[in-house]
């Protein structure tokens, strides 16, 4: 891992402009809380600068301008920023295409997607989750009527996104705890939707 340098700050100013206006699903949390987040997690699993920045900015083209967005990233922090956004990226169609279908494709991408990817990709995924969990504690099931996929779409995309990860780790193509952090808080979710009462 290397120092950040005033790239990552420049990358931080501009993931605020890009989602001040905006508030996380479902509840009055400032956007900027996730990308922060992400990136947080991406650093302490020893990512670069560079998958810091992607980090910061990897929901900018889908949520905010699209491929017109993704080639101002390009263009402000470089070829391989850009390039790990567009991986974490699963449609920059407006309106989306059908859920069902985007998260299949996104699934089949994510098996042979570049190693970046999968780190930004799944420290983005594991923040998502433990804010659905912390959402299920206080909300109850209510929770799932922000999600396009519902309670039983949702719970089997986190499902399989962990599977895949769980697969890059046995083979030790992917090397990281935060899979190990994904497979508890996605046991805890589906407990909590059980009734159990996580351990």
């Amino acid at each position: 891992m290397s120092d950040l340098t005033e790239r990552f700050g420049q990358a931080l100013l501009f993931a605020f402009q890009l989602h001040s206006q905006q508030r996380r699903k479902g509840n009055q949390t400032p956007y900027i809380a996730h990308p922060l987040g992400v990136a947080a997690l991406v650093l302490e699993d020893g990512g670069d600068e560079d998958e810091a920045i992607a980090a910061l900015l990897h929901d900018a083209p889908e949520d905010q301008g699209g491929l017109a967005t993704l080639e101002e990233i390009r263009m402000r922090f470089g070829d391989r920023v850009a390039d790990i956004v567009d991986g974490c990226t699963d449609t920059y169609e407006i309106p989306k295409p059908a859920w069902r279908q985007r998260k299949e494709d996104y699934l089949v991408h994510l098996q042979t997607a570049p190693p970046s990817v999968w780190r930004v990709s799944l420290a983005d995924k594991l923040h998502n989750a433990r804010t659905i969990r912390v959402d299920l504690y206080s909300q109850g099931g209510q929770v799932w009527q922000r999600f396009n996929g519902g309670k039983a779409g949702s719970l089997w995309y986190y499902r399989s996104l962990l599977q895949i990860f769980q697969e890059l780790y046995r083979s030790e193509r992917l090397c990281s705890p935060l899979v190990a952090m994904l497979d508890e808080v996605v046991t805890q979710i589906e407990k909590l939707v059980a009734g159990e009462e996580p351990q």
